[in-house]
């Protein structure tokens, strides 16, 4: 029989990462308690990692597509 693949949200990886970084629980009980493997708690951990960086990103995007939108109907 096949096993049903879990699907956590990113809240819920989040949460779990928290619980291994800063409260110290052990892989081992983490992935016994959510029914993950090591691998993919260590690739949730390096993408949280590599992404970080873009939550203290300036986002100038949002303001440039205002002032674009505003730019056209001028035109």
């Amino acid at each position: 029989m096949n096993k049903q693949r879990k699907h956590y949200s990113p809240d819920q990886k989040v949460a779990i990462i928290k619980q291994y970084l800063l409260e110290k629980v052990p892989v081992s009980d983490l992935c016994d308690k959510y029914d993950l493997r090591p691998a993919v708690l260590y690739r949730w951990q390096k993408q949280f990692f590599e992404n970080s960086a873009l939550t203290f990103q300036r986002q100038t995007g949002a303001k440039t597509t205002g002032l674009e939108k505003k730019v056209e109907a001028l035109e």
